[in-house]
């Protein structure tokens, strides 16, 4: 069953940017940020999962559909995979409130193709969305709060970056969106070092949800009850995490990755040293290979790639 939890205002204040929020997750999250008193640029440019086509209903609805409970949000529909888009999406926030305060980088879509199937094109389009679409953004808000920084204005601001399990562990048919999810992680960890000292957190998640983007996928396990229960795989069970790593209640928390679906929170470990051998000197061939060998039957085995057998 939905939670029936009260808001208890952790974003009071605040303005929040959350790209590709005109459905599923993005939408999700903007509702989630302005019941607990942010205020939100709604950033969409209402392209097709495939990323063709563009309309600014899907922004201007979710608007509407704030404002109808009593929030504030302001419509975006510049391509935030440009520097002009992006450095526009910062400035619609200062100028329509005065400040920026958290970022939520969540646009996206999909062109699966096996590798041998996988067109240029699409490699491309993939990728610009994704990594471009996060880096973009993530520029020129983050040059905004160095400027604030350097001015004695430290913000307490915060960057959630979207990930995904594709990301993290590969999923077939999906080597684009894989490799530029993968981006996004290590540009998470990039960005928490490099931004730190002007009063910046940038954390990443890697949600499980029923969007346009997965339910053709996953059609069948992420169906939304009909009994009423709780429906496990509902974008809105994502946002309450995204709303606290965007708020000053996750204080110190920066450079971490989350995996999230349904009731489920986990912290990913990330890269680690596994088992390890030192000769001191250059290995043969055939000994690196002996020793790589034992190394492999001393190690934790990697997570399955999504899709494989």
């Amino acid at each position: 069953m939905t939670s029936t939890a009260k808001p208890d205002g952790i974003c009071e204040g605040r303005v929040v940017i959350v790209t590709g929020a005109g459905r599923g997750l993005g939408r999700a999250h903007a509702r989630a940020y302005a019941a607990e008193g942010a205020r939100v640029v709604v950033n969409d440019l209402g392209v097709g999962p495939d990323g063709s086509g563009a309309s600014g209903g899907p922004a201007h609805d979710v608007v509407e559909e704030i404002r109808a409970a009593g929030g504030e949000a302001v419509a975006h529909g510049g391509d935030i995979a440009t520097s002009e888009g992006a450095a526009s999406l910062v400035r619609t926030a200062l100028d329509a409130y005065g400040r920026l305060d958290t970022l939520v980088n969540n646009a996206g879509f999909l062109r699966d193709r096996m590798l041998v199937n996988l067109e240029e094109d699409d490699w491309d389009a993939v990728m610009r969305v994704h990594l471009k679409g996060h880096f973009l953004p993530l520029k020129h808000a983050g040059a905004h709060w160095r400027a604030e920084a350097k001015a004695g204005r430290t913000p307490h601001a915060c960057v959630v970056n979207t990930s995904s399990g594709a990301g993290l562990s590969g999923s077939v048919g999906q080597g684009n969106y894989s490799a530029a999810k993968a981006g996004i992680l290590g540009l998470t960890l990039v960005a928490a070092a490099e931004l730190a000292s002007y009063g910046v957190r940038v954390n990443a998640i890697a949600p499980a949800a029923r969007t346009r983007m997965t339910e053709q996928t996953f059609a069948e396990t992420m169906a939304a009850p009909e009994d009423g229960g709780f429906d496990t795989m509902a974008p809105e069970n994502v946002s309450p995490l995204v709303v606290w790593l965007g708020s000053p209640a996750s204080a110190g928390v920066t450079g971490r990755v989350f995996e999230t679906e349904a009731g489920r929170i986990t912290v990913m470990a990330g890269w680690h040293p596994g088992p390890t051998a030192d000769k001191g000197a250059r290995w043969t061939p055939t000994e690196a290979g002996e020793t790589a060998l034992k190394l492999l039957g001393a190690a934790r085995p990697p997570r399955p790639v999504y899709g494989s057998r």
